[in-house]
């Protein structure tokens, strides 16, 4: 049939809803993929940046045909010999916005917006990383005033995350520093995450915010071999970690914390089934704020132990806990993790079904079964590497999961997989530059 053809249209016919194939190189305009579904009147728009006069389009993959798209008007058929006749006979002078330097200015602008967006959300992580220290530096000397200062970091990021409407959780790049630090930081931006998931009020997450921000305290009155779990620990050692709950709810106490956050400090560690501590509640006594702070620190610590040796990939702790540790979490709290997080969330390294390795590099806790990734792709330069939305290409999904381990060299050096994995939330938005491939 003659619709599962392509077809070269005008430029101008270009609608939302083609799926067009670029008879470019890959260096020769700024899209990830040459083989996509236009999905933005933005994509519309760098397609005609590129000095083509037509361009190919599937009409049996497209949503739209060409003789549906007729709103903007055609421009006058042009004698092509004679134009190019007058162009060889009148060159146009090289310019850095023509041709192929124009594409690759495009794509080094959209993936110099795609910088500046993660660069403020380490940015916002460090910030909080370096509040916390000094926290824990106050707790001895004023403890109100560390309470103040909580209540601040924490205030700011629930005003932004409100704000936000949907948002996406975003990989960082690989974070060194103090795991005392990044750990409780990264515990209470997922655990925010999950709180608004499950519709809880600011006054609400401000508490979460504080317990999950606040659950490791305790910590700080214990002997430093002590302070991360290991399951080497003697019995004596084990029963030592297991106090930095009450230590921390006796620090809570000094700083005048609410009932409510002393509460969801003593249960981060408490299971729905009992075998938690210190009490051993089952989930019939647990708070909300304990049972979502049990299971975010229970997935950070997956990803984030003390050994790096041990450490899981994103996709292995989250099928570790759904698979083995089910019944020690609230189902309503689980099944919302999960839903948020994903299949594969944010630090996971895939395979599509391009065969195509990858890097998941954000999802939006609203629609998390689309991630956006990084694609290795050798005829791209990792410094213009673009982050592929897969929501936006139907067609391309993920395969399988994959651990690190299992990618060859030139892939592994380019997507530089993360050993510590941390997150920040920025504001859903539209990808800047188009997402799609050909299968």
């Amino acid at each position: 049939m003659e619709d599962s053809k392509s077809k070269l249209i005008d430029i101008q016919r270009l609608r939302k809803g083609m799926f067009v194939q670029l008879e470019l190189g890959w260096m020769d305009h700024p899209f990830p993929m040459g083989s996509f579904k236009i999905s933005s009147d933005e994509q519309i728009q760098t397609l005609r940046s590129l000095g083509l006069t037509q361009i190919r389009y599937v009409p049996s993959r497209s949503d739209v045909q060409v003789d549906e798209a007729q709103a903007l008007p055609v421009p006058a058929a042009v004698d092509e010999p004679a134009a190019a006749a007058q162009e060889t006979a009148n060159p146009p002078e090289a310019s850095p916005s023509s041709g192929p330097e124009r594409a690759r200015q495009a794509r080094l602008a959209a993936r110099l917006a795609q910088e500046r967006c993660l660069e403020v959300c380490e940015r916002r992580f460090f910030d909080a990383t370096r509040q916390y220290k000094k926290v824990g530096e106050q707790l001895r000397l004023s403890p109100q005033e560390a309470r103040r200062q909580s209540e601040e970091l924490v205030g700011s990021c629930v005003s932004e995350l409100l704000a936000n409407g949907e948002s996406v959780i975003r990989l960082l790049t690989e974070v060194s520093g103090d795991r005392s630090a990044t750990h409780p930081i990264n515990v209470m931006v997922i655990a925010l995450l999950l709180g608004k998931a499950l519709g809880l009020e600011e006054a609400a997450l401000k508490d979460l915010g504080l317990v999950a921000m606040l659950h490791d305290i305790g910590k700080l009155e214990l002997p430093d071999r002590v302070r991360s779990f290991d399951d080497q620990f003697t019995t004596a050692e084990y029963r030592m970690y297991q106090e930095h709950v009450e230590q921390g709810v006796i620090l809570g106490q000094r700083m005048g914390l609410s009932p409510g956050v002393l509460k969801g400090i003593s249960q981060h560690h408490e299971m729905a089934d009992g075998s938690g501590f210190p009490m051993r509640h089952k989930v019939d006594r647990l708070e909300t704020l304990g049972k979502i702070v049990a299971l975010v620190n229970r997935y950070d610590n997956l990803c984030n132990p003390s050994r790096l040796a041990i450490a899981l990939t994103p996709h292995e702790a989250l099928s570790v806990i759904f698979a083995q540790m089910k019944a020690r979490f609230d189902t309503s709290v689980l099944g919302a993790f999960i839903r948020m997080m994903g299949v594969y969330p944010p630090g996971s390294v895939v395979q599509l079904v391009n065969d195509r390795f990858a890097l998941v590099v954000s999802v939006n806790s609203s629609r998390p079964l689309r991630p956006r990734v990084l694609v290795h792709d050798p005829q791209v330069p990792r410094s213009e590497a673009l982050i592929l939305d897969l929501e936006q290409v139907p067609e391309l999904g993920i395969k399988r999961s994959l651990k690190a381990s299992q990618l060859p060299k030139a892939a592994l050096d380019y997507l530089s997989p993360r050993q510590r994995i941390c997150y920040f939330f920025e504001r859903a938005v539209e990808a800047p530059s188009p997402a799609g491939a050909e299968q």
